[in-house]
């Protein structure tokens, strides 16, 4: 059996290596699955402790994507299984990939994460907190979970909240498709190359001399990167409509930017599909977007992981989750019944249904600082 990550070490000049981790499932777009969140996770606790690893360099086989989200196969087969009941598949999945997110996000080396091709979902979750991302000319990042009937987690109610104005908000309720530009310009992205200088940049790093402090290691993977940078970048249609999408997403009532987007009337193709996908999204999960965009901007990254936790089961304990993965990836026929079918029919109390822990005490989660 192959196996899904590929662990080696990268010598480098000054004697130190760079610990390399390559997804490795090019069949499924290196679709995230619970083997590969085992296999990394000891993987980078052991080089975060190691003297002899300056850094990290997380990649994946294959030119199309990076990781294009959650393999979901199992988890769809585990809310058949247990319905409205307790899911002990899904509570094992969300509390090992969380806890890997959360990992990256405090990682004490650098960790630089090649994001080439489709960056979706889990993919995004394992890219956003690396302290080094690098997009290209192939880049295209989305977390469009409304289509599926769950929303951005993999700390995406944290990392959206802290974009630019309303960005965050409106990327979640339409699933908006991101080139290289638009991932700079929202903060989901340091570093713009050529899609072909991967090879160049680690033998950069191998000719490099790193150091014992993490800090000055940082700063000298900064200049590296920076010193390959490409020319060509796209034009930002993030950039291009800031104005518009924080008039589109303003206000307190979701029911009002609903209106806004149902009546937008646009000659750009990208805003129209992205109001489109709002309006055969998921009823439930764009007030659950909401929700945790109301709750979580005074918590912390680890508030915010322990929260998606919680609703994230509530997903899988409610209808529309299943529903989407079935339409979009089993029967694949692309139309799903949501449960409610509108946004003017789901209620605070549906919705508070999804914030209900359904675990054991203490938290899984509790542990992350």
């Amino acid at each position: 059996m192959t196996d899904v990550v590929l662990f080696d070490e990268l010598p480098t000049a000054c004697g130190r290596c760079f610990g390399l981790a390559t997804l490795n499932a090019p069949a499924t777009l290196n679709a995230l699955s619970l083997p590969m969140v085992q296999a990394l996770t000891p993987a980078l606790r052991a080089w975060a402790v190691d003297p002899g690893i300056a850094g990290v360099v997380l990649q994946a086989s294959g030119d199309k994507a990076f990781c294009a989200g959650g393999d979901l196969c199992e988890l769809y087969q585990s809310m058949r299984d247990c319905g409205a009941g307790p899911n002990p598949y899904a509570q094992g999945f969300f509390a090992q990939e969380y806890q890997l997110d959360h990992l990256i996000h405090r990682y004490p080396k650098p960790l630089l994460c090649w994001g080439q091709g489709i960056v979706m979902g889990g993919g995004i979750g394992l890219m956003a907190g690396a302290s080094h991302r690098v997009v290209t000319s192939t880049s295209k990042l989305a977390m469009p979970e409304i289509s599926i009937g769950l929303y951005p987690d993999v700390g995406g109610s944290w990392f959206l909240r802290r974009m630019p104005g309303r960005v965050g908000l409106f990327l979640a309720l339409t699933g908006a498709p991101l080139n290289a530009a638009d991932a700079l310009f929202c903060g989901l992205a340091d570093f713009y190359l050529g899609s072909q200088n991967r090879t160049d940049v680690l033998s950069s790093i191998a000719a490099a001399n790193w150091h014992d402090a993490a800090g000055d290691n940082r700063a000298a993977l900064s200049r590296l990167l920076a010193g390959q940078a490409a020319q060509d970048l796209p034009e930002s249609k993030l950039r291009r409509h800031f104005d518009l999408i924080d008039e589109l997403m303003a206000g307190d009532d979701l029911l009002d930017i609903a209106q806004r987007l149902r009546k937008l009337q646009s000659d750009d193709a990208w805003l129209m599909t992205a109001a489109a996908t709002f309006a055969k999204g998921s009823p439930t999960s764009a007030a659950l977007v909401f929700e945790l965009w109301r709750r979580v901007q005074r918590l912390s990254l680890a508030e915010v992981f322990r929260l998606e936790y919680r609703v994230s089961l509530g997903c899988c304990a409610h209808p529309d989750f299943a529903e989407g993965i079935r339409a979009l990836l089993i029967d694949k026929d692309r139309n799903p019944h949501w449960t409610p079918q509108t946004l003017e029919h789901v209620t605070p109390e549906w919705i508070n249904e999804h914030f209900e822990p359904r675990f054991a005490a203490p938290h899984p989660l509790a542990a992350l600082a």
